[in-house]
């Protein structure tokens, strides 16, 4: 069973947890959640246009204008360089730059990255770009889109585009964003773009053709370009069985082997699951599994939370969602569970020759105030970043490689099937007037990053 959820705990004559002088802080964001501006300088239309389009977003809104970031960026930087950051993930957008996802390169695309990545750099902070967070152009979807491996060669193809352009000066290149999610919600299950219901079958395709398409990417960059750090993003969460009964404990093996195995021993060891090798075994061909290892540089973690799963009859892989154990939830009704982030980096110094990884997402969404003065004392989400902090600061003194802890999110944003009733920023966006205003979260994380203990 799960344990409740507990920050790490010091002595009393212990010394304030600390992080070396060379970590890494910053935020991420994902292009469609912040840019808006979809039909701004020959943009073309990707799954999630589609997926809105169809009402498909609960609370009705769109990313259309977003936080505007396409147009404000410059005050974005700013706030990240005012907390004190050096390090921003930020993903580009495919149909930016190849609008029906291959032929015809777009340059009014590329040249807003030109000058989002120089103004970054002349603000003394580091560039990490991430070339596929889930905005897929519409045209490569209905051609298959990650349901089939003729999607490897164009996502090969713009990745070379994109690095021709930008890899002077943007030294870190991130291939995916949660392939997982990609395939559990967008293929499988159809709560994300594109939508489909296709199960078991539709989320080891996608999975597939996604570690497919990423060794590709990576292989045609290397060969292009030296001295760059290339790697990749994966969300990881702990799985735990709702109860120790057999049947609870097989479906979280299952469930571990689809959410966590599939693109990280893909990737790190060239191996498909074992539990899931007869089920992939029509579209996994010979050479395949060494296409898709690849001895990457740097990988980010995205962690939110443990997954506590039981078996259930009639879902994918027959795996439900079991209760969780643990003191509070955020709004999105996640378990805050800052162990289970311990936990995952500890894992990787155990079982995985403690790679170089960063945390490349950790975050909550809470329901906001804003008080008469126009501030945000967001203080579960200050404590949410405490405890998780105190997880990666004790995975640090306990030998684990981590090299930067990025906050998800810099701004509030179109939180993809929710819209834009989610707050996930340390800087609030009213979506009526743009304005941005830094809450207590922010405050808090640029104390840390000026102090670097907690």
């Amino acid at each position: 069973m799960d344990s409740f959820s507990q920050p790490v705990s010091q002595a009393a004559d212990a010394k304030p947890l600390s992080f070396p002088p060379d970590f890494r802080w910053g935020a991420s964001t994902a292009s469609y959640q912040i840019e808006g501006a979809v039909n701004a300088d020959g943009r073309g239309p990707c799954v999630w246009d589609t997926f809105t389009a169809e009402g498909r977003i609960m609370d009705g809104s769109s990313a259309a204008v977003a936080c505007d970031h396409y147009h404000r960026y410059p005050e974005d930087i700013a706030l990240m360089k005012a907390a004190g950051f050096d390090s921003y993930r930020f993903s580009i957008a495919w149909p930016r730059i190849l609008p029906t996802g291959t032929g015809a390169v777009e340059t009014r695309g590329l040249d807003f990255y030109d000058r989002l990545v120089d103004s970054l750099l002349e603000a003394g902070i580091t560039p990490m770009a991430c070339l596929y967070h889930w905005d897929l152009p519409q045209p490569l979807e209905d051609a298959g889109g990650w349901q089939g491996r003729e999607i490897v060669g164009p996502f090969a193809d713009y990745a070379r585009i994109v690095t021709a352009r930008l890899a002077d000066r943007v030294k870190t290149w991130m291939m995916l964003n949660e392939p997982n999610v990609v395939a559990i919600f967008g293929y499988g299950v159809g709560e994300h773009a594109p939508g489909h219901k296709l199960g078991e079958q539709g989320i080891l395709r996608a999975l597939h053709h996604q570690n497919l398409a990423q060794g590709a990417a990576l292989r045609a960059i290397a060969a292009e370009h030296s001295g760059l750090t290339l790697g990749t993003v994966l969300n990881l969460q702990p799985a735990v069985p709702d109860s120790d009964r057999q049947e609870d404990v097989a479906a979280t093996a299952r469930w571990d082997a689809v959410w966590n195995r599939v693109t990280l021993d893909g990737l790190m060891r060239g191996q498909i699951p074992a539990l899931l090798a007869d089920r992939m075994a029509d579209f996994v061909l010979p050479g395949d599994e060494e296409a898709i290892r690849y001895p990457i540089d740097l990988l980010g973690i995205n962690y939110y939370s443990r997954m506590t799963m039981k078996h259930e009859e009639g879902r994918p892989f027959d795996v439900g969602w079991g209760e969780a154990q643990c003191r509070r939830w955020t709004g999105m009704a996640w378990p805050v569970q800052p162990e289970g982030l311990y936990d995952l980096l500890t894992e990787f110094r155990t079982d995985y020759g403690n790679p170089a990884v960063f945390i490349a997402e950790n975050g909550c969404a809470y329901d906001d105030v804003v008080t008469p003065d126009g501030q945000i004392h967001d203080a579960e989400r200050v404590l949410y970043y405490r405890e998780h902090l105190e997880s990666v600061a004790q995975a640090l003194a306990d030998g684990c490689n981590v090299k930067g802890y990025l906050c998800w999110s810099l701004l509030d944003n179109f939180e993809w099937a929710f819209g834009l009733s989610k707050r996930f920023g340390i800087v609030r966006v009213d979506y009526d007037t743009m304005e941005r205003t830094p809450k207590d979260s922010y405050r808090f994380l640029a104390e840390v990053v000026r102090t670097g203990r907690l």
